[in-house]
């Protein structure tokens, strides 16, 4: 079901955890063929995809209007995606260096 790099159960705790991090209810379950990601407004599905789209994430509103899921290219890349259509503020950004 998913990408060789990243164990199935992995990816189902990554994802609880980051709705918990990010204070948003869902519920994350595997099914045959993609995560659904549950949640009050409709469900959310991650599916895997070939190198180098790793993940793809339909929301139910890109489903709505007949669109494609948007590809993401790494764990990153899908859970930046996964919490800007759950439309949860980006939060702070971490800074290297010398402030100031």
């Amino acid at each position: 079901m998913t990408p060789a790099t990243i164990p199935p159960a992995d990816l189902l705790a990554l994802l609880r955890d980051a709705l918990r991090l990010w204070g948003a209810e869902g519920h994350v379950a595997a099914e045959r063929d993609h995560i659904a990601v549950a949640r009050p407004e409709g469900t959310y599905r991650i599916a895997p995809g070939p190198a180098p789209t790793r993940w793809f994430l339909q929301t139910p509103q890109r489903e709505a209007a007949g669109r494609p899921p948007r590809p993401a290219a790494s764990i990153t890349a899908l859970l930046a995606a996964l919490r800007t259509a759950l439309g949860l503020p980006r939060g702070a950004s971490a800074r290297i260096g010398p402030t100031g």
